[in-house]
């Protein structure tokens, strides 16, 4: 057996045995017991399981020092970080309570039996209801909230899919102890056994993935993680949705007038942005579209001191730290690409890496390659048609970003226009770090950035783990209470009409 090893990556050095890796009988027994659980699962109600993710909320809370000293140990991210990504685990559950309360999402629509122009109609009944058991693959740089306890996670257990998270490689000590914690609340909230469960290690992962009980896959990562893993879908026998939150550049566009009005603010903001929590956020800017002249230099010349003074952030694992080094090395050797600004590099130990601010002359195949970590590309468009052809050749992102100058609305209305085809978020002077969790939320977009039109935040996300189903003619007595007549206390759709609580 293999064992799985908590490594410190300030230092670089293992500091724990956490577990063995996963074998795949006990994949198998895990994925089982998932399946026999979705029953129970789904009998307690909407109801019972909003009470269930406040009971996990709850339970979190209770262990939050203890938990966030794990994930700073096991990820370097900080207490005031993973204090703050605690929080938002807590409410995002709590928020799927709220959601199964109100009842919406499952969609329920009654169509009574009765005479339409093209004939006799029978009584139909339609709601979404659960797949089953879901696998769900932890992220690296979001040990609470894309990971055991996550958005994922909270989204099949409020729909009544039970879940076995793969646990991510760079914070098995963290999630041992979140599914310890998870588990055991579960069961206080009356939820059935094999309702949440973990495995560790890369086969684990892909033995979960081809598990007959496994009914869809919810993974955050790299695009090459999830081609491997659908390639595994592919070849099951019964092929399974997957959900993968994958990559992306998410371009900024800064306006000539944006660059005129504020530029060295805007300047030190992009750095902000880029090097947040290492460089290691999925909506982190990689690039930046700057107008040339004298107020584009005013917003260069601040990136470049801003990158200069930023420290030297610790990157989560031994794998994130040679990408970063390899990637941006290949970046600066490309041509036409240069140097503007390079922050200190820490050769005390562990997994540093300097932040960097590249400019190109121009896009070319690799320049537009996600880079994870505190690197930032600048490209000078001379004017509006420039930009254009620029916008032309970017590939497809979470996000884009136009900056625009006050009141100015031509030119970021043709520039959002352009963006749109290209990501699922598009913002206006604000920077793409940061997702709210909100009924509003996309977090998704075109290939590579996923390769499903739903959103992974939010609540719409739990439409990822439902499918739909028609009640035909059926005994009042079978129907279930969403599609019962008289009063449903959700919103339905009656006869074609929207009827509200």
């Amino acid at each position: 057996m293999t064992d799985v090893v908590s490594v410190d990556p300030r230092t670089g050095d293992p500091v724990e045995v956490v577990a063995q890796e996963t074998t795949p009988a006990e994949v198998d027994a895990l994925c089982a017991a998932a399946a026999a659980a979705a029953p129970g699962l789904e009998a307690l109600g909407r109801d019972g399981r909003a009470d269930l993710l406040d009971t996990l909320a709850d339970a979190l809370e209770t262990r939050r020092s203890d938990v966030v000293a794990v994930a700073d140990r096991e990820t370097g991210l900080g207490p005031a970080r993973l204090n703050g990504e605690l929080t938002r685990t807590c409410f995002q559950l709590r928020l799927f309570g709220e959601v199964l309360r109100e009842g919406s999402y499952v969609e329920a629509t009654v169509d009574h039996a009765g005479d339409t122009p093209m004939g006799p109609r029978p009584d139909l009944r339609r709601m979404l209801v659960p797949l089953g058991p879901v696998a769900v693959f932890g992220a690296s740089n979001f040990p609470l909230a894309f990971s055991v306890p996550g958005g994922d996670t909270a989204a099949a257990l409020a729909v009544g899919c039970p879940v076995v998270v793969k646990a991510h490689g760079s914070h098995p000590a963290t999630s041992e102890l979140v599914a310890e914690v998870l588990t055991t609340a579960a069961s206080k909230a009356g939820a059935p056994d094999g309702t949440i469960g973990l495995v560790h290690g890369l086969a684990a992962g892909a033995a979960l993935v081809a598990a007959p009980q496994i009914r869809a896959v919810g993974f955050t990562g790299s695009p090459a993680g999830a081609t491997a893993l659908m390639e595994i879908i592919d070849r099951r026998p019964e092929p399974i949705p997957f959900f993968g939150e994958l990559a992306g550049l998410n371009p900024v566009v800064v306006t000539p007038a944006a660059a005129a009005e504020r530029g060295a603010d805007l300047g030190a903001g992009l750095v902000g942005s880029f090097t947040l929590g290492g460089g290691q956020f999925c909506t982190k800017p990689g690039l930046t579209l700057l107008p040339a002249g004298p107020d584009g230099d005013t917003v260069l010349d601040a990136m470049a001191a801003a990158v200069r003074d930023a420290p030297t952030p610790v990157l989560l694992n031994e794998g994130i730290a040679g990408n970063y080094r390899g990637i941006s090395a290949r970046l600066r050797a490309l041509p036409g690409v240069s140097t503007i600004a390079e922050g200190a590099d820490d050769t005390s130990g562990g997994f540093t890496a300097a932040p960097l601010l590249l400019a190109a002359d121009g896009l070319q195949d690799g320049l537009t390659d996600e880079c994870f970590g505190p690197l930032g590309v600048v490209v000078r468009y001379d004017d509006e048609a420039a930009l254009s052809a620029l916008l032309a050749e970017l590939p497809s992102s979470l996000t884009a970003t136009v900056l625009c100058g006050a009141g100015e609305t031509e030119l970021p209305g043709a520039v959002a226009a352009a963006l749109r085809p290209r990501a699922g978020r598009i913002l206006f002077d604000a920077f793409p770090t940061g997702v709210a969790v909100s009924w509003a939320q996309t977090h998704g977009g075109p290939w590579p950035s996923t390769n499903t039109q739903h959103t992974s935040v939010g609540p719409t996300a739990v439409r990822r783990f439902l499918r739909p189903v028609t009640w035909q003619d059926a005994p009042a007595e079978l129907l279930p209470p969403e599609l019962a007549d008289g009063p449903a206390g959700i919103p339905r759709r009656v006869d074609g009409a929207l009827v509200l609580p």
